[in-house]
């Protein structure tokens, strides 16, 4: 998986997902510091993802729906 800020949102979006899974699985174990580190990752993620979807939005071409 790539992991540049060039990635394409549907493997940040993932990369989120994993992230926030995994930090619900350490936060069951009772390690509440790395839960905390792995959803920092997942919003990361996430953010960059948003920021990738923006992007390719404003070059899209517009659509008119009637």
């Amino acid at each position: 998986m790539m992991r540049n800020s060039d990635s394409h949102p549907v493997e940040l979006h993932t990369q989120a997902a994993y992230a926030h899974e995994a930090a619900a699985h350490v936060h069951s174990t009772g390690d509440h510091e790395s839960a905390q580190e792995l959803a920092r990752k997942a919003l990361g993620y996430s953010v960059k993802a948003l920021k990738q979807t923006e992007k390719i939005a404003q070059t899209a071409p517009q659509t008119i729906q009637a």
